[in-house]
C-alpha cells in the first residue's frame, strides 16, 4: 500500500513520526496525522479553508489533544461518573500543577519506532480505499484526509468538532477534498 503513497501523503506519515517523537507519545494516532495534513502543502488544508475551517486552527487543537494525551473519551467516562477535569485538578492540587503531564511523560522512553495505533491503520487503510473509490492511482493527502474522516478516530472526531464550530459538517469537507485539483 504505502508504495502507492504520493509525495506528499509519505510526508504525512513521516510528519506524524516526528510529531509523535517530540511529544513523546507512546505511538501514532491520527491526530498526529491531523496535524501533519493540517500543515502541509497539499490538497488537505484547501479543503479545510473551503470550509471555513483555519488549517493553522486545527493543527494547534491537534496538537493541543496530543500534548494533554487526551485520547479517553471525556464523555463516555462521563456517563459511567469519571469527571476527567476533576481527576486533573485534584491531581495537580496534591502533586502540584502539570502533575499528570509530567508523570506520562516521565513514562515515555525514547524509542526508535512508534508503533501505529489500531484507529490510524484503519485510517491509513480507508485511504487506500477512498483513492480506489474516487479512482485515483496514488494516496495523496486528501485520500489520507478522507480515511481519517471514514474511521471511528480520536482525529475524525477533532475534525468533526472543528468543522461544526465554523457551521460546516463532515459531509462538506468531504466534498471539498474530492473535488478534482485545480489545473496550474
Amino acid at each position: 500500500m504505502f508504495e502507492r503513497f504520493t509525495k506528499e501523503a509519505r510526508a504525512a506519515v513521516q510528519g506524524a513520526t516526528e510529531i509523535a517523537e517530540r511529544e513523546r507519545s507512546e505511538s501514532i494516532d491520527t491526530r498526529h496525522l491531523v496535524i501533519t495534513l493540517a500543515e502541509g502543502a497539499g490538497r488537505a488544508p484547501a479543503a479545510l479553508e473551503t470550509c471555513g475551517v483555519k488549517p493553522d486552527d486545527v493543527a494547534a487543537l491537534a496538537r493541543d489533544a496530543v500534548r494533554r494525551g487526551e485520547v479517553l473519551d471525556a464523555d463516555a467516562l462521563s456517563a459511567v461518573g469519571i469527571d476527567l477535569d476533576e481527576v486533573s485538578r485534584r491531581a495537580d492540587e496534591v502533586f502540584g500543577a502539570g502533575a499528570l503531564d509530567r508523570a506520562a511523560r516521565r513514562s515515555t522512553r525514547r524509542r526508535k519506532h512508534w508503533p501505529f495505533t489500531a484507529d490510524a491503520r484503519k485510517a491509513l487503510e480507508l485511504s487506500l480505499r477512498e483513492a480506489i473509490r474516487l479512482g485515483d492511482k496514488g494516496i495523496d493527502d486528501r485520500h489520507l484526509l478522507l480515511g481519517v474522516l471514514r474511521a471511528d478516530c480520536p482525529g475524525g472526531r477533532l475534525l468533526e468538532s472543528a468543522l461544526h464550530d465554523a457551521g460546516s459538517d463532515v459531509a462538506a469537507l468531504r466534498a471539498a477534498a474530492e473535488q478534482e485539483p485545480r489545473a496550474a
